[in-house]
């Protein structure tokens, strides 16, 4: 039975099914955003205090993890995503999300995550991470000579990819938004949907 449950301390506006979020895409609204994900260890309200806001303001979000089987984060919320991150195509979104956490270091050197990154910024779509997945960024060369932060102690992986670290909550440079962690999460997703909606 579907319900309208409180998680971790947020109403949320999301679809659960006996305890296991739903990653339900809605196919009718104007703009798009891929949220990806790590498979384990995805930070809780990394995921979702952007997703609400996200789906609040009428975006479509689309969940992408490695698997499409549930995906768990650090604080124990379950989730089904909708695609596999691999089969992403960039074109058919306006933002592509990177979802920090502590498992989020496998896409650090993911060729298939560096190449979504780097396709959306060639595309000129918005490209945002936050808590360590900004290092995903620099990795993937997109964050050379641009102001950016992360979680404080990766703040020398950015550094490496060409980043000047600010050490800020949110840092916005052009098409590009990095957060430093999950207290950040209201302001990274508010500033993304700034982004989207002056397209």
């Amino acid at each position: 039975m579907k319900t309208i449950v409180a998680c971790l301390g947020l109403v949320s506006l999301l679809l659960f099914n006996q305890g296991v979020l739903l990653a339900k895409t809605t196919d009718t609204v104007q703009k798009k955003i891929v949220m990806i994900v790590a498979q384990q260890g995805f930070r809780d309200e990394e995921l979702l205090t952007p997703l609400e806001m996200f789906r609040a303001n009428g975006f479509g979000v689309t969940v992408a993890s490695s698997s499409l089987d549930l995906a768990v984060g650090m604080l124990g919320t379950k989730i089904v995503p909708d695609v596999l991150f691999y089969d992403v195509d960039v074109k058919n979104y306006d933002a592509v999300v990177f979802v920090g956490g502590a498992g989020a270091s496998v896409f650090w050197n993911d060729p298939s995550a560096l190449q979504i990154a780097k396709q959306a910024c060639a595309d000129g779509k918005i490209v945002a991470a936050i808590c360590i997945a900004p290092v995903t960024l620099a990795n993937a060369g997109i964050l050379k000579g641009k102001k950016a932060t992360c979680w404080s102690t990766n703040n020398q992986d950015i550094m490496k990819g060409g980043a000047t670290y600010t050490g800020k909550a949110v840092q916005i440079d052009g098409m590009i938004v990095t957060a430093n962690g999950p207290e950040a999460a209201k302001m990274f997703a508010e500033e993304v949907i700034k982004l989207l909606n002056r397209q």
